[in-house]
C-alpha cells in the first residue's frame, strides 16, 4: 500500500493514499459489533474515493437514512483512521443485483399475522447494546434525565410520560436506547422515530390496513419514540399519534419520548398532545460543562484501551485542552477526540498542545458563517413567536426578552458590526444592541434556565 506523509512543525505522519476497504469493513465489525455490522454495515460498499471525501454505496434509501441518522458520525471516524484527509462522506443507493437480507418482525405481541408490519424494512426494534446505562457518562447538564431514567426502568410508569428534551448530540437518543435495552428484559419494546412512525402509517393507509397498523402499536407495554418534533405541521399524523398515545396511556403502557425542545414550545402541535406530552415529567439534557467533558473522553479512553487492548499515548494536558476549546456538542467532541486519537496512533507518539492546534484547526479556528437571519429564525421558532412580532417595535416581555437574546446571539455568533445587527432588527440603535448584549449577559450569569435556552439556541443555530 502506498503511503504518504503529512509535516507540520517537523514532525511527520502517515497515511495511506488509498483505502482498502476490506481493510475497513472488518474495523467496522471491529468498532460496531457483529449484530449492528451484519444488519447494516456490510453491504457498504465503496463506489467513489477522493482525496477529502468518499462516497459510500447502499442498496435502498431506507439503508441510506437509516445509516446516516445513526452510524455516519462513527462510520467517518473509522475512514480517518485510515485516511487522515477525508472530512466527508455521502451514500448513494446502487444496485448490487442482489436481493436484500431483512430481519423478519415478528410481532411479540400479537398472535395473528400484521403483514404489513413483519414483511417490511422498519426493523424498528434496532437498541445498540453499546448505548446502555453503563457507559453513559452523568453529570451536571444530565443527571436528572439520566436519574428518571433509571427508575422508570425499576418502576413502570412512575413517571408517565417521560419526556427528555435537548439539543443535537447531547445523549438523548443514548438514554432511550438504554431504556429500551433494560425494559426489554421483561417488557414487549417499541423502540421507533417519529419518522419512521410516519413511514409505516402512510404505508398502512396506503394499503388499507390501519386496522393492522393500530394493534401492531397500540399492544406494546412500553414505547419509547424518538425525536417526536418530526410531527409538527402534520396533522394526520398527529391525529393518529394523539389516539396511539391515549390507547398506550390508559392500559398504563410506559411512554418514553425525546423531542428538541420542551412541550410548550412545540409549534404546530396540537394543544392537546403538547397538553399530553407536558402530563408526565419533562426533564433536558443540557450542554455538558467542563467535567463532563473530561468525564466524557476518559470512558472513551478507557474503552479505546479495553477495545485494542493498547495503552493511547494522550497527556493530562491534551485532554484538558480538547475539553475546554470544543463545543458544546458531545457528538463533535468524541470526533475530535477520534481524530487526534487517529494522529497519535499513526505518529507513534503522544502529541502535545501545539500538534494538536494544527490537526484542530478546521474544527476550532474556522468560522463557521452564521447570518443573522439564521439566528433570528431560529430564535423565534424556539419561542414560539412570529418573526414578525419579534422584530416590531412592541416590548412586550414575551416579545422583548427574545428579541434581546436573538440580538445577544447576533452579537457573540457573527462577526457583524453593532450598528449592523441593529440594522438587521427593525433599524434598531446600536446602543439597543449593546443593552440587549449586557441585559442578557447579566440574566444568564444568576439565571439557570437563561444558560440552558442560549446553550439550546447555540446549538440549533450551528447545527446543520
Amino acid at each position: 500500500m502506498e503511503k504518504i506523509s503529512i509535516k507540520n512543525s517537523g514532525n511527520t505522519f502517515s497515511e495511506e493514499s488509498h483505502l482498502n476497504w476490506g481493510s475497513i469493513q472488518s474495523d467496522f465489525e471491529k468498532a460496531f459489533g457483529s449484530e449492528i455490522y451484519s444488519s447494516w454495515l456490510r453491504d457498504i460498499s465503496l463506489v467513489k474515493e477522493y482525496n477529502h471525501y468518499v462516497v459510500l454505496g447502499v442498496q435502498t434509501r431506507f439503508f441510506r437514512d437509516w445509516i446516516t441518522s445513526r452510524y455516519a458520525d462513527r462510520i467517518l471516524s473509522e475512514l480517518q483512521r485510515h485516511k487522515l484527509s477525508i472530512n466527508r462522506i455521502e451514500f448513494k443507493i446502487v444496485e448490487t443485483g442482489k436481493a436484500i437480507k431483512h430481519t423478519k418482525l415478528i410481532s411479540a405481541v400479537t398472535d395473528r399475522k400484521i403483514t404489513q408490519i413483519t414483511d417490511s424494512v422498519l426493523n424498528y426494534n434496532r437498541l445498540n447494546p453499546n448505548l446502555n446505562f453503563d457507559n453513559f457518562v452523568v453529570g451536571k447538564s444530565n443527571k436528572i434525565a439520566f436519574l428518571s431514567s433509571k427508575k422508570i426502568c425499576d418502576k413502570l410508569s412512575i413517571y408517565n410520560p417521560l419526556f427528555i428534551y435537548g439539543g443535537v448530540g447531547l445523549g438523548k437518543t443514548h438514554l432511550m436506547n438504554a431504556i429500551g435495552l433494560e425494559l426489554s428484559k421483561k417488557n414487549n419494546v417499541m423502540f421507533i422515530s417519529a419518522e419512521r412512525f410516519m413511514y409505516q402509517f402512510i404505508k398502512s393507509i396506503k394499503k388499507n390496513e390501519m386496522v393492522s397498523f393500530k394493534d401492531f402499536f397500540r399492544k406494546a407495554n412500553v414505547f419509547i419514540i424518538d425525536d417526536i418534533q418530526f410531527i409538527r405541521g402534520k396533522e394526520g399524523l398527529q391525529e393518529e399519534f394523539f389516539h396511539t398515545f391515549n390507547s398506550l396511556f390508559e392500559k398504563s403502557a410506559q411512554i418514553v419520548i425525546s423531542c428538541d425542545r420542551p412541550p410548550n414550545k412545540l409549534d404546530r402541535v396540537q394543544d392537546r398532545i403538547k397538553s399530553r406530552l407536558s402530563g408526565g415529567l419533562v426533564v433536558d439534557v443540557g450542554a455538558p460543562d467542563y467535567d463532563l467533558k473530561l468525564s466524557i473522553l476518559r470512558k472513551k479512553i478507557e474503552e479505546f484501551q479495553n477495545s485494542f487492548k493498547e495503552k493511547l499515548n494522550l497527556t493530562q494536558e491534551v485532554i484538558e485542552y480538547i475539553a475546554k476549546d470544543s463545543k458544546s456538542n458531545i457528538r463533535e467532541l468524541i470526533g475530535i477526540f477520534n481524530r487526534v486519537v487517529a494522529f497519535s496512533k499513526m505518529s507513534n507518539r503522544a502529541l502535545n498542545i501545539n500538534d494538536c492546534k494544527i490537526i484542530l484547526k478546521d474544527v476550532y479556528n474556522s468560522n463557521k458563517i452564521v447570518s443573522i437571519d439564521r439566528i433570528q429564525n431560529v430564535t423565534s421558532n424556539f419561542f414560539s413567536i412570529n418573526l414578525e412580532d419579534m422584530l416590531s417595535q412592541r416590548r412586550s416581555r414575551p416579545l422583548a426578552r427574545p428579541r434581546q437574546i436573538a440580538m445577544y446571539l447576533a452579537k457573540k455568533l457573527t462577526t457583524r458590526s453593532l450598528p449592523e445587527i441593529g440594522r438587521k432588527f427593525a433599524n434598531r440603535d446600536h446602543t439597543t444592541v449593546i443593552h440587549a448584549v449586557k441585559t442578557i449577559d447579566k440574566i444568564s450569569q444568576n439565571n439557570d434556565e437563561m444558560r440552558k435556552n442560549i446553550e439550546e439556541l447555540k446549538s440549533l443555530i450551528l447545527s446543520d
